[in-house]
């Protein structure tokens, strides 16, 4: 058998044809990962997904700066679950933006995610781990309630003049007497 010369340059002017029409990606180059299959790597991303996408970013970003502004006490009970639970939806508007900016290939977007996602954890744990005993100082995850002891009560205002011979009660003006005849 006798094989005949390969014509290198028709081969590879037809591969170039191929690919200028998109419908193989070039080799090496992974497809998109989300567009679909017929989308080239080089297309444009559009520019709604880039909106949504700092949309998230600057919402999380918003979020994490006003965490350690959280005008509300935060040492027990209600409050702080509040508290937590506000770290949480941070990490998760921070979580959306770094899924949002991976797909739409935003590095710069993606690692501002990221940072929103590990500065709310480490305001939450901040909370949590000296509540789980892993602090020098310990606290309560709910609020102690005061002791109930006697209940001191102000006397009620007396309505009209008090008898003769009782004394007012502290804190009220005496009723004035009426000047007697002499």
């Amino acid at each position: 058998m006798s094989e005949q010369p390969r014509n290198w340059d028709r081969e590879l002017a037809d591969i170039d044809k191929v690919i200028a029409k998109g419908s193989v990606p070039a080799a090496g180059v992974p497809a998109p990962a989300g567009r679909g299959p017929g989308v080239p790597a080089g297309a444009p991303v559009p520019r709604r997904s880039v909106a949504l996408t700092w949309f998230w970013v600057l919402l999380a970003v918003g979020l994490g700066a006003a965490l350690p502004l959280w005008p509300y006490q935060r040492a027990c009970g209600l409050q702080l679950m509040f508290f937590m639970g506000a770290t949480g939806v941070t990490a998760l508007i921070g979580l959306l933006g770094a899924l949002a900016s991976w797909a739409n290939r935003r590095g710069f977007a993606h690692v501002v995610s990221l940072g929103v996602i590990l500065w709310s954890a480490l305001i939450g744990l901040r909370e949590v781990l000296p509540r789980v005993g892993y602090a020098k100082t310990t606290r309560t995850w709910t609020c102690e309630a005061a002791p109930a002891g006697p209940a001191q009560q102000a006397p009620a205002p007396q309505q009209g003049p008090a008898p003769q011979g009782t004394p007012a009660p502290q804190g009220t003006p005496a009723p004035r007497q009426a000047p007697t005849a002499q």
